[in-house]
């Protein structure tokens, strides 16, 4: 049995993990998971643990920084520039780039290339309407859906914990094995306008949902997902 439960309310993608996310009109879902979802990643050279990458946990600004694929039907092969904060846009590869970065971060760094995607956990991050409006609530205030990091947020009266466990298939044909509720760090504290820090946001997390904001997905079926698509939670 199935049911329809919302629409595909907004889409992003993040050429550049920990960097600002791109809205997009559909996104391509294939098997290692969203075509061009945080491909590129700054390292930390020092750094020889689990997660040695540059974020917003170690420097803010980096949210600040909005990269772009020239050709963003290809982004394997396209050239990728960023916008710096200061409004200047300069190409991913710049050595300018790296050295501006390390001197804000303190150390020094190293950029990768994965096709697959850089990512912590599973590959799609997904969250609905109804479960951030229950975070604002508790939280007292409306906050940014882009302080989650989102690739699909789903309108939609559902709660995260509905869709634990299920598949959700779209419209264009795609569908998700959602996971479990994602772990949420530091960076939820970070403005994605201003790059300032709100502990009080991840106090929230912690104490009202377990630590937990957003779902873990991981593809069941290829396809393109595009905005206002249906959504339908299979069993």
């Amino acid at each position: 049995m199935s049911r329809l439960i919302g629409h595909v309310r907004d889409l992003r993608r993040f050429p550049v993990k920990s960097m600002g996310g791109e809205a997009r009109d559909a996104l391509e879902l294939r098997w290692p998971g969203i075509l061009g979802d945080r491909q590129y990643a700054f390292h930390r050279l020092e750094e020889r643990g689990r997660l040695p990458w540059l974020t917003a946990r170690n420097l803010a600004a980096m949210v600040l920084h909005q990269p772009r694929y020239a050709d963003p039907d290809d982004p394997r092969t396209s050239a990728v520039t960023v916008r710096i904060p200061e409004g200047a846009e300069m190409d991913l590869h710049d050595p300018a780039l790296l050295a501006r970065l390390a001197e804000a971060a303190g150390q020094p760094i190293g950029l990768m290339q994965v096709g697959r995607g850089v990512f912590d956990t599973m590959p799609v991050s997904i969250g609905t309407t109804g479960g951030l409006g229950l975070v604002d609530a508790m939280h007292g205030s409306r906050l940014d859906p882009r302080r989650f990091r989102l690739n699909i947020l789903i309108e939609t009266s559902e709660l995260e914990e509905a869709l634990k466990g299920r598949r959700l298939a779209f419209g264009g044909g795609a569908a998700l094995l959602v996971n479990e509720g994602i772990p949420r760090c530091a960076m939820v504290q970070v403005d994605p306008d201003t790059a300032a820090r709100d502990p009080s946001v991840q106090k929230t997390v912690i104490h009202h949902f377990d630590n937990c904001v957003g779902l873990y997905a991981a593809t069941a079926a290829c396809g393109a997902i595009r905005m206002g698509d249906a959504v339908t939670l299979l069993d």
